[in-house]
């Protein structure tokens, strides 16, 4: 395939292949872009910006609702691209597709309710005959940088509210999963969008990151990555706006109340989807003393049935990881844990990138796989003595993206909202739960800003403050 710069498809001067994480073949090839088609990119954004901004709320709600149209007419291509170069199973590719249009239908809504508000300034001291209001206006250039573990779901995040906002959108998708973000931008054109209101631009983040997010023709920057990806973007960036979601290890409690079907029907979901390569996997489970046993026991089944196999199976229901690295990662991750007094339970079985469910029992709060970010499919379970003790543990750590607690008691409940450093808490259910119309973002490392079309909006615009004098 070919990238999206300046209104046309262009080559680049060399390529770079796209794997299969199943099997190593070759997807595709795409251009590997270099710091000057990045130039070419902006250059020709500042222009689509200008368009954007020409553009009335409802032509850009019109355009954008037809894209999300578009998506769902091409959900299954869509789907089948995402498991060829993510590796996740083809009925999660499914879902990541039909959410995608969802995005982009909240975010056309989103296109009409750019509100300002009546600002009483006669409230200061001695004003009298001035009426003040605020209006909202585009940022102008926004650098959309996605992740490969949701690389249709997250380039619709970033790229959706930037257009709803009246800006245009450079996106640099993930250099191991970029053709469903450029199926994603021609489905835009077709939709109608401007022609230089959107870029794509293909390649090695290590080569054109940092060209991208220090341009000072860029005014906003929305990335979800890891925490250290994250915290070099922010000392690149310079006096923009930036959105950063980064990592997590989050945390999930289950007091001696809870309701044990629930937690059976929750944590493997949460803690093995996509291989666990996912920000908010349940990855940290904190069960009660009193009920240790009973908790691992309702587990067992469900986490044996994740059957590793081909993603593309429609019986299989774990897929491979993104590069046998990170799969070899995982393992030492658990081999270590086991070294230092951790039981495994069931799993931890690596072949090639495919890596098996893995239960670990026993594991202290300060073994890496507790303390780090997995990233993959394993999860720890510590035993805890009372509800306090699990917040405490909870939040030590520098992540706060997402935490749970598994408890039918409301004074526990609420102790937990109150107390624990997280920027999503969800009662009765595994960490990995979002609808898309939700603030979605994290506290401590985990960055901070929020996702979600009605607050990505506010992101992606600038207020300004009028005032008029009678």
């Amino acid at each position: 395939m070919k990238m999206y710069i300046g209104g046309e498809w262009i080559d680049g001067d060399s390529t770079m292949d796209v794997l299969n994480p199943y099997d190593g073949s070759v997807v595709d090839t795409v251009p590997r872009g270099t710091p000057a088609d990045v130039d070419a990119a902006l250059a020709s954004a500042v222009r689509g910006a200008e368009a954007m901004r020409d553009l009335t709320g409802f032509e850009r709600y019109q355009i954008l609702h037809r894209a999300a149209d578009l998506i769902v007419e091409n959900q299954e291509d869509l789907a089948r691209t995402i498991t060829m170069e993510e590796g996740k199973i083809i009925a999660e590719a499914r879902i990541e597709a039909e959410r995608a249009a969802e995005i982009i239908y909240l975010s056309a809504e989103e296109a009409k309710r750019l509100y300002g508000e009546v600002i009483p300034v006669d409230g200061g001291p001695g004003v009298t005959g001035k009426f003040g209001f605020t209006v909202r206006v585009p940022c102008g250039v926004v650098a959309c940088i996605s992740p490969f573990n949701f690389p249709l779901h997250l380039v619709c995040h970033k790229v959706g509210p930037a257009l709803a906002a009246g800006n245009a959108a450079v996106l640099k998708p993930a250099s191991d999963t970029p053709l469903v973000a450029l199926k994603f931008t021609e489905l835009l054109l077709e939709a109608g969008a401007p022609p230089e209101s959107i870029q794509c631009v293909t390649g090695s983040g290590a080569v054109i990151g940092d060209v991208l997010v220090s341009d000072p023709r860029v005014r906003k920057i929305s990335f979800t990555g890891s925490r250290d990806i994250g915290e070099r973007i922010c000392h690149q960036a310079g006096i923009k706006k930036v959105t950063m979601e980064l990592g997590s290890n989050a945390p999930v409690v289950i007091l001696p109340d809870a309701d044990l079907d629930k937690v059976a029907a929750a944590l493997p979901t949460t803690a093995y989807s996509n291989a666990g390569q996912v920000c908010i996997s349940a990855q940290r489970v904190l069960v009660s003393n009193d009920i240790y046993g009973d908790v691992l026991d309702a587990l067992m089944p469900a986490v044996e049935g994740f059957t590793t196999g081909n993603p593309l199976d429609e019986s299989t229901k774990l897929g491979p990881m993104i590069r046998q690295s990170d799969a070899e990662r995982v393992s030492s991750w658990v081999s270590e844990a086991q070294d230092n007094g951790a039981t495994l339970l069931t799993g931890g079985g690596l072949d090639g990138q495919m890596h098996q469910a893995t239960l670990l029992t026993d594991v202290k709060p300060e073994m890496k796989i507790s303390c780090d970010e997995v990233f993959g499919p394993a999860m720890g379970i510590t035993k805890v003595d009372t509800v306090d003790q699990a917040i405490a543990i909870a939040n030590d750590t520098n992540y706060g993206l997402s935490a749970s607690i598994f408890t039918q008691d409301l004074d526990s409940a609420m102790q937990y909202i109150q107390q624990v450093e997280s920027g999503n808490i969800h009662i009765n259910w595994g960490t990995q739960w979002r609808v898309d119309l939700m603030p979605y973002g994290g506290l401590k490392d985990s960055g901070y800003g929020k996702e979600g079309p009605k607050y990505a909006v506010e992101e992606m615009t600038e207020t300004k403050m009028v005032v008029i004098h009678q």
